[in-house]
């Protein structure tokens, strides 16, 4: 099998994704653009460099819509005969459009492709897509359907995970964020600018200081839905008739923010690299992908960790680094009790509850933030792995070449 090699990964500045943020007017196709156009300028990419463009993208309607890839590449200046075709696995889009292009060049189907994501969640807001697995009365029900956020307790519930557990886990990643930020770790960020050549943003939006005691005045987000009647408890309920009841303890402050951003990495054959002078900064050891129980729902990183440590007969022990997207804290705290995990390996940069979440492309971006960190810290291996909504999860395993 031919290896899969990662050349080079670059990301936006992830912007609070309400109309006052920074990167509300910018479309999710200029965002996708500018990531294009700097990682060919940056890699020589002339011509029909690269096989497709393999892109991620959760609420594909409107100005989303239509192959956003496609799109984005006739509005790059990337050459019209690169193809584009845009992929919806949820929070794990970024992720899976790299995991596709690796095992594609691994296959023998392309010697290279661009592979990200991007997700404009000021402009285009998260579920306006609709969907058959909340709208639809038969599969609702089948599926016992709940909001993620409610999934979230659920965990909570069932693992014992309480309120202080998860505030004090999102008062780390903001401090860790705000570490990063301020010693420049984030190498691989691209600046936003306008037509004129003018800054949008060059940093993370959203990175925030807070404590305990201000997150402990917030109110839960999702006990209102989950309690007033016909609420999305008593669903939750029916699945698991051995809680007694579903504790709710996120909020705004302990769960992964809204947010604007965009992120592409070049994945190549060696033969690809060393025809334009290239050289790798990883490789792709493994990729996984896993279904999972719907209601629950976001507890895919487990089983798609021990499937990707399989696959790469690694043991959690060998991972020097890992990055477990934050789109709840309870997630990561799931993680971290199933694998007895080192949090001092675990997003040591913050994650999505500090930088925010735009679905389609933070796959991609985290694992552009391992990758710089593995780097910077000289370490060898890491994994990257996210929840994803109806029940599924994904990870892929690289190592510095």
């Amino acid at each position: 099998m031919t290896e899969a090699y990662i050349y080079d990964a670059i990301r936006t500045p992830r912007g609070k994704g309400k109309a006052d943020g920074a990167l509300h007017q910018v479309p999710a196709v200029r965002l996708s653009a500018l990531v294009l156009n700097e990682l060919a300028r940056r890699n020589n990419l002339e011509g029909h460099a690269v096989e497709d463009v393999i892109w991620g993208n959760v609420t594909q309607v409107g100005e989303q819509g239509a192959c956003l890839a496609r799109s984005a590449v006739l509005y790059s200046d990337l050459d019209e005969r690169i193809p584009g075709v845009s992929i919806n696995r949820f929070c794990a889009s970024g992720l899976e459009a790299v995991n596709m292009a690796a095992n594609q060049v691994r296959g023998g189907a392309g010697e290279a492709f661009i592979a990200g994501g991007v997700e404009s969640m000021s402009r285009v807001p998260m579920t306006s897509d609709g969907g058959a697995i909340a709208v639809d009365p038969y599969l609702a029900m089948k599926a016992y359907f709940v909001p993620q956020g409610i999934s979230a307790d659920i965990i909570a519930t069932r693992f014992g995970y309480s309120r202080e557990d998860a505030d004090a886990l999102a008062v780390e990643s903001q401090a860790r964020a705000r570490r990063a930020a301020d010693e420049g770790r984030f190498t691989s960020i691209v600046p936003v600018t306008d037509i004129n050549g003018l800054p949008v943003l060059d940093h993370d939006e959203m990175i925030r200081a807070t404590d305990m005691q201000s997150l402990g005045a917030l109110n839960p987000s999702f006990k209102q839905m989950g309690e007033v009647m016909p609420g999305f408890d008593a669903v939750a309920l029916m699945k698991y008739p051995d809680l007694e009841r579903i504790e709710h303890i996120h909020h705004a402050g302990n769960s992964s923010g809204i947010s604007d951003g965009a992120a592409a990495v070049l994945v190549g054959t060696k033969d690809f690299g060393e025809a334009r002078g290239l050289k790798p900064r990883a490789r792709v050891r493994a990729t996984s992908r896993v279904g999972t129980d719907p209601t629950i729902m976001l507890t895919g990183p487990v089983p798609a960790t021990e499937r990707v440590l399989k696959a790469a007969g690694m043991t959690i022990g060998d991972i020097d680094l890992m990055e477990v997207n934050e789109a709840f804290a309870s997630v990561v705290l799931r993680f971290i009790e199933h694998f007895g995990a080192d949090t001092a390996k675990l997003n040591v940069n913050g994650g999505a509850i500090a930088m925010g979440h735009p679905l389609g492309a933070t796959g991609a971006i985290i694992l552009g933030t391992l990758l710089d960190e593995m780097e910077r810290a000289d370490r060898e291996t890491g994994l990257v792995t996210l929840c994803i909504g109806s029940g599924m999860g994904a990870a892929t395993i690289i190592e510095r070449v």
